[in-house]
């Protein structure tokens, strides 16, 4: 261990029945330093963490913070070291006030029991004063953007322990749900943060992101420690190598749809489509063995027009056809009777039904439009979930496994697995690969692809620009909840796309 080590871990192993999450896993965080966890979902690295703050209690191996030994088995007991933890989704209570939220369970008291309100509020301000950042403590925590509830869980994790000054910060995947406004006002508080001496530990799956904050990676694959990096000496493609186990030769290999437009025949056509208050009048035409994007800033309008077209919102004007028949869609199980399927952007709330098994889940959609009188029977289930855990490269030892147990980017796969087998003839994907790793994102990518190839119409939707021009034939570019343009062929180009959405004059050019 290094004079400048703050947290150290030595062979960290972690079991769970019929698998090996840690296998003797080493990891080092120096103190003032930010150090990245990468790896693919499922190779340890929520794992690492868990046992590091106290949520799982550790099979093998050791760890010292500080000069110390230490095993916490509760999160009370890592605070209680010094080590606190941040998560993707921010746990405050929306009706509270800042400073409530900042000391609860923990607030000033008087000698009668009595909570001593100003004192709070005063602490309150100054623990947000420590990140620079000045707001009314005693508003509702639901009153502000979720990037202050961000800043305000980051507050009371390095105030969680007066008697115990935070030493250790980890930040699991932070920036998720963040503008890149809001990004760089995060990254300024790690950086304070880091410059007061913190350790802080960022779990992301933003590479630009990575190479400008971190100073340190360590990359985790299948449960075993890959290495640990600088981040200034290890280039992009060798990263990415190293998480996903492939040499960079085969991820440079990946190539683009060709750019010639669709010759399908049109699956779906939209004619002034709109939702009073969530999209103005538009019109789409998706073909068949066609990828359609959608591009736009975040609140452009991009899932509102998704979710037109799957019913889930009822529209209040315009046209739909499909197979040039007209439809009126005015609920999901009318889209999926037509061959339509919708995977939404949030997986965990509108997608997998987190107590069922991956088998159950797969077949849903399938049981949906058979109907739920005429059940599809256990053997079929089986067959389905064991052809698509096959075909989809579902990590799992069993289908009946629960699905909540996959990492993000497996569910993922159950997901779309669940409408490729309906045979959809348009599937809607919005946001297939955030929040899962690289390895996973590859592999949904070179799905998409071969669904197109095979002749079905995809719709397309990430706040990832680049992925957007790299994956689709067509974009239609959405600004202020209305479509503002569409590029197809080799005029589709990030620079070209901003430019539309920007409302720049220019034609766009190739």
């Amino acid at each position: 261990m290094t004079d400048s080590a703050l947290l150290t871990a030595r062979g960290i192993t972690k079991r769970f029945p019929g698998v090996l999450a840690l296998d003797g896993v080493d990891f080092t965080l120096q103190r003032g330093h930010i150090h990245a966890l990468m790896g693919e979902n499922g190779a340890g690295k929520s794992t690492l963490i868990k046992v590091l703050t106290g949520l799982y209690p550790r099979d093998g191996g050791e760890a010292v913070l500080d000069g110390r030994p230490i095993n916490p088995r509760t999160p009370l007991d890592a605070q209680a070291e010094g080590i606190s933890t941040v998560y993707q989704e921010v746990n405050l209570i929306p009706e509270l006030s800042v400073a409530e939220n900042l000391y609860l369970g923990r607030q000033p008291r008087t000698f009668l029991r009595t909570v001593r309100w100003r004192q709070m509020s005063r602490l309150a301000r100054e623990a947000m004063a420590r990140l620079d950042i000045a707001i009314d403590v005693k508003r509702p925590v639901s009153s502000y953007s979720v990037a202050i509830q961000q800043m305000i869980a980051i507050a009371r994790a390095v105030d969680v322990n007066r008697a115990v000054p935070a030493k250790v910060l980890v930040l699991d995947e932070p920036t998720s749900s963040l503008d890149a406004h809001e990004v760089a006002s995060l990254f300024g508080v790690m950086r304070k943060l880091k410059g007061e001496g913190l350790g802080i530990i960022f779990v992301t799956h933003f590479l630009d992101q990575v190479y400008q904050i971190t100073d340190r990676i360590t990359v985790l694959r299948n449960g075993k420690l890959v290495g640990e990096y600088e981040t200034a000496s290890l280039p992009r493609l060798e990263l990415i190598g190293k998480m996903i186990g492939r040499d960079a030769s085969a991820i440079t290999g990946h190539h683009p749809p060709a750019r010639a437009a669709s010759t399908g025949k049109a699956f779906l056509e939209a004619s002034g489509l709109r939702r009073r208050g969530a999209i103005e009048p538009f019109d789409l035409t998706l073909c068949q063995g066609e990828i359609v994007g959608l591009a736009g800033l975040l609140g452009s309008g991009r899932t509102e027009l998704a979710r037109l077209l799957f019913g889930a919102d009822k529209p209040d004007g315009g046209s739909l056809r499909i197979n040039e028949q007209p439809v009126k869609l005015r609920q999901p199980r009318g889209a999926i009777a037509r061959h339509i399927g919708f995977c939404s952007e949030d997986r965990k709330a509108e997608g997998i039904i987190p107590d069922l098994s991956i088998r159950e889940n797969l077949v849903l959609s399938l049981q949906a439009r058979a109907g739920w009188l005429r059940r599809i029977g256990r053997r079929r289930q089986q067959a389905l979930a064991d052809q698509y855990i096959k075909a989809l490269n579902i990590k799992t030892s069993d289908a009946d496994k629960s699905i909540k147990l996959l990492s993000g980017g497996n569910q993922q796969k159950v997901l779309l697995a669940r409408w490729i087998a309906t045979e959809p003839g348009l599937l809607i994907l919005d946001e297939p690969t955030r929040g899962i790793d690289v390895g996973a994102k590859f592999e949904i990518a070179r799905l998409i692809e071969q669904l197109c190839q095979d002749g079905m119409s995809l719709l397309f939707i990430s706040s990832e620009l680049e992925e957007v021009v790299r994956m689709c034939h067509r974009v239609a570019i959405l600004r202020d909840r209305k479509v503002v343009g569409e590029l197809a062929g080799d005029q589709v180009s990030e620079e070209n796309v901003m430019a539309t959405i920007a409302g720049q004059p220019e034609t766009p050019h190739p």
